[in-house]
C-alpha cells in the first residue's frame, strides 16, 4: 500500500475512534442526567451527590460538544472541494463532471452528424433533381 492510503486509513480510523468515544459520552451525559432526575424526586436529595453528578455532566456535555465540533470542522472541510489529505471528494467530483461533460459532447456530436447527413441528402436530391 502506498504511504498516503495508510496515513488515511489511520486517520479514518482514528476518527471513528473518536466518535466511539463521544457515544460513550453521550451515554455518560444522559446516565447523569438520569441520576440527577432521581435524586430530584426523592423527598431529600443528597446535594453533593447532585453537585458530583452536575460537574460530571457539564463535563461530558463540554466534551461532547467539542468533539462534534472537531468533527464538523473536518468534514466541512472535506465536502467544499478544498485540498485535503485523505479526501477523494473534489477528484470524483472533478471526474464526474469531465464525464457529464464528455457525454453532453457525445450528444451534441450525434446531433451534428445526424444534421449533416440530413443536409447531405437534401443536397444529393437536389443534384439529382438537376440532372
Amino acid at each position: 500500500m502506498k504511504k498516503k492510503t495508510v496515513s488515511c486509513l489511520l486517520m479514518a480510523n482514528e476518527r471513528l475512534k473518536a466518535l466511539e468515544d463521544t457515544e460513550k459520552e453521550i451515554a455518560s451525559v444522559l446516565q447523569c442526567a438520569g441520576n440527577i432526575v432521581l435524586e430530584l424526586s426523592k423527598d431529600k436529595p443528597n446535594g453533593s451527590f447532585l453537585d458530583r453528578q452536575l460537574v460530571q455532566f457539564q463535563t461530558s456535555v463540554n466534551r461532547v460538544e467539542n468533539e462534534l465540533t472537531s468533527q464538523i470542522r473536518y468534514l466541512t472541510q472535506v465536502a467544499t472541494g478544498q485540498p485535503h489529505e485523505g479526501s477523494t471528494y473534489s477528484a470524483r467530483k472533478d471526474c464526474q463532471m469531465a464525464l457529464n461533460r464528455a457525454e453532453y459532447a457525445k450528444v451534441k456530436l450525434g446531433e451534428l452528424g445526424r444534421t449533416c447527413e440530413v443536409m447531405l441528402e437534401q443536397q444529393q436530391q437536389q443534384q439529382q433533381q438537376q440532372t
